[in-house]
C-alpha cells in the first residue's frame, strides 16, 4: 500500500489517535459520565497537565469529546463524550473483551518468541 494511501486511511487515522498512551483511557472515563478537568487529571495516574490538555483538545478536534465551559467564578470546564464519541464505546469494549480473552495466548506466544 502506498504511504500516501496509508496516511489518508480513516482506519489508520483512528488507530493512531487511539493508539497513543492516553486517548483510550480518556474515552473510557468519559464514557461513564462527564468529568471536570481536575477529575480527569486525578483519575489518570501519570498524565501531565500538558498531555491531558493536548489529548482532550485532539479528541475534541476529532469530534469525540465536548468541552463545556460553565459560567461560574472561576469558570469551570466539563468534558463529555459527543454522540459520535458514544458510538466508539461499543467497539472499544469489544476490543477490550478480546484482549482479556486472549491475554494468556498472547503471553505464551511472547514467551516463546523471546526464548527462541
Amino acid at each position: 500500500m502506498p504511504i500516501d494511501d496509508l496516511e489518508a486511511c480513516p482506519v489508520g487515522d483512528l488507530f493512531r489517535r487511539l493508539g497513543d498512551k492516553w486517548s483510550m483511557l480518556l474515552l473510557i472515563l468519559l464514557g461513564s459520565r462527564p468529568h471536570r478537568y481536575n477529575e480527569l487529571h486525578r483519575a489518570i495516574e501519570g498524565i501531565s497537565q500538558r498531555m491531558l490538555t493536548r489529548t482532550v483538545r485532539a479528541l475534541e478536534a476529532d469530534g469525540l469529546v465536548r468541552r463545556e465551559v460553565h459560567p461560574t467564578v472561576p469558570p469551570s470546564v466539563e468534558y463529555s463524550l459527543t454522540p459520535l464519541g458514544q458510538t466508539l464505546l461499543e467497539p472499544l469494549s469489544a476490543l477490550a473483551d478480546w484482549a482479556v480473552r486472549h491475554e494468556a495466548e498472547m503471553n505464551e506466544a511472547r514467551s516463546h518468541h523471546t526464548s527462541a
